[in-house]
């Protein structure tokens, strides 16, 4: 390895410089997003878009306008945040006002969530995905090495979109601060560090009394600006406790007014009304604010998601005033259970959220959508772009534009994931699994409905009695029509969905990979007796994976529906973004579930799409298209 010359003081770990020296450069990659949900979008704006032609997935333009005013739509994106920070530089380098993240600072954390299925509320532990798990390896395979080597480049990501008077909070357990400050340093500079907060967040008890050593009752939240001197700071105060009220402001005037006197020289003597004081200024240890689990009872319900991490909102709320003013961009790339952007809602920002977990981002949606008059937002992802990326990456690049080398290297590599040998001299069907054959579907493309239909003559031709195809995405009303057509021509005919694991090289080589069915859906809509009117009914639901579900929890579930969490029907889909007309779901208050919706009036007569989309309790989300006559 190459000599590296050390002028100053500075931390150094595996990774951090190259073979020849030479600091390792912030990997900038920017990729299309793509619109896959849109939440509490008016009916004119979305006609407004199906005139510009728009079609399944929408991608997203940044052309909304920077305020509510000029049609800003808040943001909630899953996928890996490195990749996700990158793709924004185009449209908001330098435009973030704020950001607070809470990555994972703890090996041998428990990052499980405790989701509640049913009407009765039966709880579930759900352990991290693959994705995740893979994920916290990266982050802690190899300790503070490996974290650094995650954690940096997006500190260095996150600078470049703070705006000028933009501030990053970031929070931090005792086990990586004294580490994490001096990288932060590096990349921010000393002099842009503020403070060191530290949340004192609770007394000592129960399991936390254990052990020979003193008590863990507090974390630090570094407090970072991307410009000393030009960032916004608006001053905090805590209100006087009462015993320094009774202390302090011992007067009482005519009116029943407590005050105090200062004297201000000269012989002046001035009143201090305590109703006029704005309390004790804000320093740089809150012991104020408890975890949520430590909240009063009402309060921790109302917030309470089922995270074991999740932060109070009292502490966001504090951090967004601080830092912040009305109609700010504020983003938090581990958002989890949604806390800063439930916070930032309430107090008039704009937001962004992103987590890698699906079912961190659905929890978010929810948890959203519980906000009485929540703006519109949209459910973003890199999806095929993602992808496109990754099999360029992996595979190399189609330099010829035949897409042979790349395609056939893409398609053994998923057959091999999948346990399957390819095979040769056949037009639609890719390997074999078994007596199965087995055809993958392209990574930039939904498999369609001729697709599998041209894979099932092929096989009626060979005789062969049972197809298992590999997708991606998928066109809608994929399960049903397909199923039964093949049936009738005697082959089997199997979906399985190819998991976003497969595009993690460590997740793919430990063959920590697995191919879910896609799930069984039924609905119907039925016409309510006035005229135009219709309802969408919710009939049957079958989870691909119930093995998921541990055997305590399932001899609890008496009916189909207790595994459904959220549904929501598009009444006028067209093959664009879906967009919420209707919806229902369960909250940890509130279990139940319709499984019919409000009546819907068509305005005019025609043919029309519903396309109903569920999300089971894990987090998963199945679609199914309805046609409807309208007289």
């Amino acid at each position: 390895m190459a000599k590296i010359e050390v002028t100053r003081t500075e931390l150094v770990w595996p990774g951090k410089y190259d073979e020849n020296g030479k600091r390792r450069e912030v990997e900038r990659i920017s990729l299309p997003f793509q619109v896959i949900e849109r939440v509490n979008e008016s009916r004119a704006t979305r006609e407004a878009r199906r005139d510009r032609g728009l079609t399944l997935f929408d991608v997203w333009k940044g052309d909304e306008g920077e305020t509510f005013e000029e049609g800003w739509r808040n943001k909630l994106i899953w996928g890996d945040n490195k990749l996700v920070m990158s793709s924004l530089l185009d449209q908001f380098a330098g435009k973030i006002d704020l950001i607070y993240i809470d990555p994972p600072f703890a090996t041998g954390a428990d990052f499980s969530v405790d989701v509640l299925v049913g009407d009765e509320g039966t709880a579930l532990s759900k352990e991290q995905s693959i994705l995740e798990e893979k994920a916290y390896r990266d982050t802690w395979g190899s300790g503070l090495d490996t974290y650094l080597e995650m954690l940096v480049p997006r500190l260095a990501l996150i600078r470049e979109l703070l705006s000028d008077r933009g501030s990053l909070y970031l929070h931090l357990g005792v086990q990586v601060n004294h580490v994490i400050r001096l990288a932060l340093e590096e990349v921010f500079s000393a002099s842009n560090i503020v403070d060191e907060i530290v949340w004192s967040y609770g007394t000592p008890s129960g399991g936390r009394a254990a052990g020979n050593k003193l008590i863990k009752a507090h974390e630090y939240i570094i407090y970072a600006v991307k410009r000393y001197g030009s960032h916004e700071y608006n001053k905090e105060h805590l209100p006087y406790d009462a015993k320094y009220i009774e202390e302090r402001f011992t007067f009482t005037d005519e009116t029943g007014r407590r005050y105090r006197t200062r004297g201000r020289g000269g012989g002046v003597v001035e009143r201090q009304y305590l109703d006029e004081s704005k309390g004790v200024p804000l320093s740089t240890v809150w012991s104020d604010i408890k975890q949520t689990y430590a909240l009063h009872l009402v309060k921790r319900a109302q917030e309470e998601t089922g995270f074991r991490t999740q932060k109070p909102e009292a502490l966001l709320e504090r951090i967004i005033k601080i830092s912040t003013r009305p109609g700010d961009l504020v983003a938090d790339f581990f958002c989890g259970s949604g806390t800063t952007m439930a916070v930032a809602e309430k107090l008039g920002r704009r937001w962004i959220g992103c987590d890698l977990g699906r079912y961190a981002i659905h929890v978010s949606r929810k948890r959203m959508l519980g906000i009485e008059n929540c703006r519109p937002f949209e459910v973003l992802n890199l999806g095929k772009y993602e992808r496109r990326y990754w099999q360029v990456a992996t595979f190399g690049e189609d330099l010829d534009d035949d897409g042979a080398i790349s395609l056939y290297e893409y398609v053994a590599f998923i057959l091999k994931l999948y346990g399957a040998t390819p095979t040769t001299g056949l037009q639609h069907l890719h390997g074999k699994r078994g007596t199965a054959f087995v055809h993958v579907g392209a990574v930039d493309a939904p498999v369609t409905i001729g697709e599998v239909a041209a894979c099932v003559e092929e096989c009626v031709a060979l005789k062969a009695g049972e197809l298992h195809v590999l997708g991606w995405e998928w066109e809608m009303g994929m399960n049903d029509l397909v199923s039964e057509e093949a049936k009738r021509q005697g082959v089997k005919v199997v979906l399985r969905q190819i998991p976003r694991e497969v595009m993690e090289a460590e997740a793919a080589r430990k063959g920590d990979v697995q191919f879910f069915e896609l799930a069984y859906l039924e609905a119907s809509v039925e016409p309510t007796g006035n005229q135009r009117e219709f309802t969408v009914a919710l009939e049957n639901f079958v989870i691909p994976n119930p093995e998921l579900v541990p055997d305590d929890v399932r001899e609890k579930i008496t009916k189909w529906s207790d595994y459904v969490d959220y549904w929501a029907a598009d009444w006028d889909f067209r093959d664009d973004t879906f967009m919420q007309g209707w919806v229902t779901y369960r909250t940890r208050k509130d279990r139940k579930l319709k499984l019919r919706s409000d009546p819907h009036a068509y305005a005019e007569p025609g043919e029309y799409a519903v396309m109903v989309k569920v999300i089971d309790v894990f987090g998963n989300d199945s679609s199914k298209i309805l046609r409807v006559s309208v007289s």
